[in-house]
């Protein structure tokens, strides 16, 4: 495999490369085709930075189009819950929105968890770089401006996901660890759970049988535990025994040649998952009342966002995912800690998980009386490592100093815009217009570029017989946004698309809407800078009491630009009085949508409208140049390593390569590859990443 870095020198882009080996130990085939590499080695940490997910904030996510895969799962979390329809507030307040995939769902992709290549529109002979010259660049959604005048660098993001941990930071202002594994002591009256917490009816051997089937070391694929001259009241205690002892097992009572017997098998298998539905709510156990409802605990998590954690340790609760709360939403191309909050789940079963989930840790349990609530969080924390750096110390403090003293423009990330040919801006405008038709064509019409196979033909079906049914049977799994919106069309008819469209999940359908306003914002925030530079000027607005403040000539003398914000579009704020301020009008008006009338006759896609900051200026900055000679050294030591008591990494004096580890942190819903990018002074759209290297990579 290969891994490029980009160079900025002066007005131009030179390219610097990489070589690493091949995982299997060999050289990897240069013109071996970038598809079918992408499809055999899609975890690659090298080939995964020309992924756009690899350039994610942790806080900010977009809902994804495409299917979820067990193995590689993707959902579709609300980037970071814009503000509703119903009226206006300061941009931004939440990370995240719930948005969860049934039992059904999950079944389904059990049974097509096998991932197909992204192949493009002249099948699987196009390379990955000729697919993404389809792609959106910054200045494509409006990012065309950097407040540092730096000498730019190049750095590797995310080359290991371990390269990238996010702390979440507390409403009380606290950064969120993970470093008490320890089950609370609990009162005697608190203890009287009726969950059993061992069953002397099974034997060490039965006990081994199942331990082992829990982590899916048993070939027999069950374990059965005759219970011929069991009362029911017995056998009802090994049942409960068995899910509690070991959870993300199931029970049932067969027979088998005239005998009982209880039979234990995985609730996550292929065969369990064709055969048993799972629990639709908790399991009634009296809950003592001097407890809490509510379990709080620490989620560490290794490359997995937030919405498939919660997905996997619901299946092993058996329990539905929104019983589960959290503030934020992180992403998976990382590692994460977070609070989470369930709802009478105790700590002992919670830390059972502890033994048999991967990639997971569950800690610092607490009982408490309320769940958490979406973007109660203050920000989060960001530990970063940017690898082989180019970049003199000089040019790297320059850059840092810039970041901690002035910091970046808070401009949306281009995992807000999606990365394929049609804009997710561009659907939104649409719906804003209410063309409808269009609505459906953006979504479903053949795109240049980078898709899964099963798209690919689901569009050129459209495209040939206009038949949702029949476009439908070309995708394996339903639940993407093109299979929701055909199987809409086909239950409603063409002439419903409003009604069709309306089968997709709410948070998705206002992502577009969002994208649109995001659009908006980030092109007016780039003529602003331009215009008048980082000082206040008259005609600029702030906030006062949370209402926006149009600035005279003598009070912008003496306010700061990190007071300064600027609106997205809608029927609930002003606009800046300076002549920034009057091009939103005409930049809707060239979209034919009219600035003062921006309620919608469905009232979900109605735009109150927010306000933003210009600057966002990083807390607790830090860094360091770090030297290393192995790629796979880690350098970040995380919660888990300090709780197993793990080396602390040890840097070099001399070492190959060079790398730049920073920390800082930022408020919700701001991007912080928008800070790394100021501080590389690089474009960070895939389409450029992988366009700056299409010579090497044919």
């Amino acid at each position: 495999m290969f891994r490029a870095a980009l160079r900025v020198t002066g007005p131009g882009w030179t390219r610097t490369v990489t070589h690493c080996l091949h995982p299997a130990g060999r050289w990897h085939n240069q013109s071996t085709n970038i598809t079918r590499f992408y499809s055999n080695q899609k975890t690659s940490p090298a080939f995964q930075q020309f992924s756009s997910r690899d350039f994610a904030s942790m806080e900010d996510k977009e809902p994804l189009t495409e299917p979820i895969h067990i193995g590689e799962k993707r959902t579709c979390p609300e980037e970071d819950s814009e503000p509703s329809a119903k009226r206006a507030r300061v941009q931004d307040e939440a990370n995240g929105s719930h948005v969860t995939k049934t039992k059904e769902e999950d079944e389904e992709l059990e049974a097509n968890e096998e991932e197909e290549p992204l192949v493009g529109e002249d099948g699987e002979g196009e390379s990955f770089a000729d697919m993404m010259k389809h792609g959106l660049s910054e200045v494509d959604v409006g990012i065309h401006k950097f407040v540092s005048d730096h000498k730019g660098f190049s750095g590797i993001l995310k080359e290991r996901y371990s390269d990238f941990v996010v702390h979440e930071i507390s409403k009380e202002g606290k950064i969120v660890r993970l470093d008490d594994l320890s089950v609370p002591v609990e009162t005697e009256e608190a203890s009287v759970e009726v969950e059993p917490t061992d069953c002397q009816a099974l034997t060490e051997e039965q006990k081994q049988q199942l331990a082992d089937l829990q982590l899916f070391k048993n070939k027999e694929g069950n374990v059965a535990i005759e219970v011929e001259n069991d009362s029911k009241e017995k056998r009802t205690l090994l049942h409960k025994a068995v899910k509690t002892l070991y959870p993300g097992l199931e029970t049932k009572t067969e027979e088998r040649e005239g005998k009982k017997f209880i039979v234990a098998y995985h609730a996550a298998g292929k065969k369990a998952l064709a055969e048993v539905r799972t629990a639709a709510a908790p399991r009634k156990h009296s809950w003592p009342k001097n407890r809490g409802s509510f379990c709080h605990f620490v989620l560490y998590k290794e490359n997995k966002d937030t919405m498939d954690a919660i997905n996997v340790l619901s299946k092993f609760l058996r329990v539905r995912p929104n019983v589960f709360s959290y503030m934020g939403t992180k992403d998976k191309r990382a590692i994460t800690v977070q609070e989470i909050a369930v709802l009478k789940i105790s700590a002992e079963r919670l830390s059972h998980l502890n033994k048999c989930l991967m990639n997971f840790k569950l800690g610092n349990f607490s009982y408490k009386k309320h769940p958490l609530k979406l973007g109660e969080l203050q920000g989060n924390h960001f530990t970063v490592v940017l690898r082989n750096i180019s970049g003199s110390d000089e040019q790297v403090e320059q850059a840092m100093m810039s970041l901690r003293d002035t910091g970046f423009i808070n401009y949306y990330g281009m995992q807000r815009f999606g990365t394929t040919a049609v804009p997710t801006h561009q659907v939104g405008r649409a719906i804003l217009q209410n063309n409808w038709t269009e609505v459906m064509d953006l979504i479903l019409k053949p795109r240049p570029g980078a898709e899964k196979g099963y798209l690919v033909k689901c569009r050129e079906e459209w495209a040939q017989t206009q038949d949702p049914e029949a476009a439908l049977k070309k995708l394996p799994v339903k639940r993407c946004v093109e299979g929701q919106l055909l199987r809409g069309l086909s239950k409603y008819g063409k002439k419903n698309i409003i009604t069709a469209f309306g089968l997709i999940p709410r948070n998705n359908r206002l992502m577009y809407i969002h994208s649109y306003q995001s659009f908006v914002w980030n092109t007016m925030v780039s003529r602003r800078v331009e215009a008048y530079g980082l000082k206040a000027v008259e005609g600029d607005l702030v906030l006062r009491g949370g209402t926006a403040h149009v600035l005279t000539a003598e009070e912008a003398e003496k306010q700061s630009i990190h007071d300064v914000v600027m609106p997205l579009p809608g029927f609930d704020v002003i606009y800046p009085t300076h002549e920034v301020g009057k091009g939103y009008r005409d930049l809707l008006t060239a979209d034919n949508l009219d600035i003062d009338n921006l309620r919608h006759k469905v009232r979900d896609y109605s735009l109150a409208g927010a306000y933003r900051r210009i600057l966002i200026r990083p807390s607790d900055v830090s860094w360091e140049v770090i030297q290393y000679d192995d790629p796979k050294v880690p350098l970040i030591y995380t919660d888990v390593e300090k709780l197993e008591n793990k080396s602390v990494p040890v840097y070099l004096k001399e070492g190959k390569y060079r790398a730049l580890k920073m920390e800082f942190s930022l408020p919700p819903s701001t991007y912080a590859t928008m800070a790394i990018r100021e501080v590389l002074k690089m474009d960070t759209s895939i389409k450029n990443q992988t366009q700056l290297n299409t010579v090497w990579l044919n």
